[in-house]
């Protein structure tokens, strides 16, 4: 039996464990009920790894190397389907546990948008305009739940800035992220860390829920980076825009979902702090892009296929970079798939 399907057969024993009643309420009666879901949401992704690989293959959804690109072969994509499909059933199955407000209905809709788009991106390519399309009405998802970024005085005006704002800040996380899955495990472990600190600073500001929303996402991010940061192999799957989109949007919802401190301008500086990385990366980028004369519109922009992000310097640096590849290539009878282990 090969290592992932050990790790998948492993994951199921452990789910079906946690589903047994007396388990989870042992959990809520230590006080630990964030391990429980740490432990949920961690053993559902790693055991989907194995079937949405399969899937990516079948159906075509493969990253091919060439261009700026640094992987050597073809590599499967939808690992973001196993990070989605882990998370989310984590909020159905722990639905007792978690209690779906109407922000957190908001945040699940608008991410399932962005996911599928980034899917169908990832299986057929999609035009810039397509995906700013299905940004905006995700976008407009967590407008219409009340999910607004406040912090202006209660007046036509006021509420009119807050809500470009909101768009504003929801489309840019969302790329920002997206723009760091260029190396191995830098979006997926960038993506970990973030959604740690705001389950942290939700612990401290007495938010339980949030934190355990936070907490679900960290567990989804931790069952995906053993298959896609590997420390001697190239990665096994990639989470394709699906998953990076996907965590951007989650990230940048839980930004706004949470009540971060009492005075709203000191409470909107703390989802800036903990998403400073993907902030400062595309921020700087889109700035000397714009200068040069090298992007003019948002579809050159989303498209812009330059070395200058975060992810490319380190690999520069010589961080990051993989050799070799998960699949093969076989010009004798097409894509003839070799699995590495």
């Amino acid at each position: 039996m090969t290592g992932r399907r050990s790790a998948a057969l492993c994951s199921l024993i452990v789910i079906c464990t946690l589903m047994v009643p007396s388990v989870a309420n042992t959990f809520s009666a230590w006080n630990v009920t964030w391990v429980y879901i740490l432990l949920l949401s961690f053993c559902l992704t790693t055991a989907l790894i194995p079937i949405v690989r399969r899937a990516a293959i079948r159906i075509g959804a493969v990253d091919r190397p060439g261009g700026r690109k640094m992987h050597a072969a073809p590599t499967p994509l939808m690992g973001g389907a196993a990070i989605y499909l882990g998370f989310i059933l984590v909020m159905v199955l722990a639905r007792d546990i978690l209690h779906f407000s109407l922000g957190l209905k908001g945040v699940t809709i608008g991410a399932t948008i962005v996911f599928i788009t980034g899917a169908l991106d990832d299986m057929w390519g999609l035009t810039a305009r397509v995906r700013l399309v299905a940004q905006l009405l995700a976008a407009a998802t967590l407008i219409k739940f009340g999910l607004v970024v406040s912090f202006l005085p209660e007046t036509w005006w006021g509420d009119a800035a807050e809500i470009l704002f909101t768009v504003f800040w929801v489309i840019g996380i969302t790329n920002a992220v997206n723009f760091l899955d260029g190396v191995d495990g830098l979006a997926g472990g960038s993506s970990t860390i973030n959604a740690l600190f705001f389950g942290l600073v939700a612990l401290q500001t007495d938010q339980p829920f949030m934190m355990l929303l936070s907490i679900a996402l960290v567990g989804a991010c931790l069952g995906f980076m053993p298959f896609n940061f590997r420390r001697t192999k190239p990665a096994m799957i990639f989470m394709g825009d699906a998953g990076s989109d996907f965590l951007g949007f989650t990230l940048a919802g839980i930004g706004i979902l949470g009540d971060w401190g009492s005075v709203n301008l000191v409470g909107l500086t703390v989802p800036i702090l903990i998403l400073g990385v993907p902030i400062f990366d595309t921020t700087l980028t889109t700035v000397v892009r714009i200068r040069t004369g090298q992007v003019r519109t948002f579809g050159e922009w989303i498209h812009y296929t330059g070395r200058d992000h975060f992810h490319h310097r380190l690999s520069d640096l010589g961080i990051g970079t993989r050799r070799r590849s998960g699949l093969s290539f076989s010009s004798a009878s097409g894509w003839g798939w070799r699995l590495w282990f």
